[in-house]
């Protein structure tokens, strides 16, 4: 990582970065698996809620100042519904648990070491803010996908090093994706792991 710095933001800090949370999502998010159709104006009002937090965390990857890669989290009590529900209908706490929202790095900077330094930091933000557990979610895809790239890299294995496990909840969002015209309800399974 010779040639990339991390910075972390909290909180209002994490203005400053929207404009390349944006773009980064938008960019990374449009490869398989998530294959999103996403816009600027959707990405920054979404992005725009963690720096309504007082304990959300912003992890940047910077290289020669240009943002490269963010990571976000926020307490699961302040994330969308969509991700408290599958909690609130198990009866699990969410006033416990740490929501590890999303970490997209341009290809060019992966297997540096970067996507442990962003659990790095967003584990201790949570250790620090008092979080018992923290949580994240994947999407769910067939692995006959037509979409799917013969090159498809699997995550369980860096998740599963990184004591994540599925928890057997699943959260349902729609977004528009590019291989087909609509909006689609995608599946998405929950990785936990207590801290």
């Amino acid at each position: 990582m010779e040639d990339v710095s991390i910075i972390t933001c909290r909180g209002e800090e994490i203005l400053s970065y929207l404009d390349d949370a944006a773009r980064l999502r938008i960019e990374v998010f449009r490869d398989y698996p998530y294959l999103y159709d996403g816009t600027e104006d959707y990405e920054r009002t979404y992005l725009a809620h963690y720096a309504q937090s007082q304990e959300s965390l912003f992890v940047c990857a910077l290289s020669e100042r240009r943002v490269v890669g963010i990571s976000t989290a926020l307490p699961l009590k302040e994330a969308d519904e969509s991700f408290q529900e599958p909690f609130l209908a198990a009866g699990e706490p969410i006033a416990e648990i740490y929501y590890l929202g999303e970490s997209v790095l341009l290809p060019a900077f992966r297997g540096r070491g970067i996507g442990h330094a962003f659990f790095d930091h967003r584990e201790q933000q949570a250790r620090e803010s008092g979080y018992r557990s923290a949580t994240f979610c994947s999407v769910i895809r067939e692995n006959n996908h037509p979409s799917r790239p013969a090159n498809d890299h699997n995550h369980a294995s860096f998740w599963n090093h990184r004591g994540y496990r599925p928890n057997g909840l699943i959260a349902h969002l729609s977004w528009k994706q590019t291989d087909v015209s609509a909006e689609v309800e995608n599946r998405l399974e929950f990785w936990h792991r207590h801290l």
